[in-house]
């Protein structure tokens, strides 16, 4: 069964471990590439699960807006595939997002049974009103683009499902 799995706040030195697992899910078109020095930029927004020395999965929570956050990056090593990993990965990202008032969680994934397993619900368009929209198009961060769908990224945007996890779901576009 392999070394009992800890789930924990990254630091820089598992920075090298979180760009491993990103580059065994690139090639597929899984998970987006990302520069070391953006790893190293956005480390605080990680969580790992690490088994022994090693990093075994990873996933941050990337916050877009007061009441909005996305999922990023989640990926397992496939020597910890099926033991809920995934999901523990995902429950820590979810308390941070509480602990931080996030109500709304989004997700871009091919993985639509395991977030739905977690109350993600498939979505169409973006789950803000028009004027958040329009903060949002500010930000220079191509996650943020993403996930207003825009033309400019849809050639780099993975083919997959556009996911949202509402904490108060009669709060969804206050």
């Amino acid at each position: 069964m392999g070394p009992a799995v800890m789930i924990r706040t990254a630091t820089t030195a598992d920075v090298p471990g979180i760009k491993s697992l990103v580059d065994r899910y690139t090639a597929s078109r899984h998970l987006l590439a990302k520069a070391t020095v953006t790893l190293y930029e956005d480390v605080q927004e990680f969580v790992v699960a690490q088994a022994g020395d090693e990093v075994v999965g990873c996933g941050a929570l990337h916050v877009m807006w007061e009441d909005l956050a996305e999922v990023r990056t989640l990926a397992v090593h496939p020597s910890v595939a099926g033991r809920g990993v995934g999901g523990a990965l995902l429950e820590a990202l979810l308390a941070r997002a509480d602990a931080l008032g996030v109500e709304k969680v989004f997700c871009l994934t091919f993985e639509k049974e395991f977030f739905g397993r977690r109350g993600f619900v498939e979505i169409d368009g973006t789950p803000v009103t028009h004027e958040v929209f329009n903060q949002l198009l500010q930000s220079y961060d191509e996650g943020v683009a993403e996930f207003l769908d825009l033309e400019r990224v849809k050639p780099n945007t993975l083919g997959n499902h556009r996911m949202l996890r509402i904490r108060k779901p009669d709060r969804l576009f206050e």
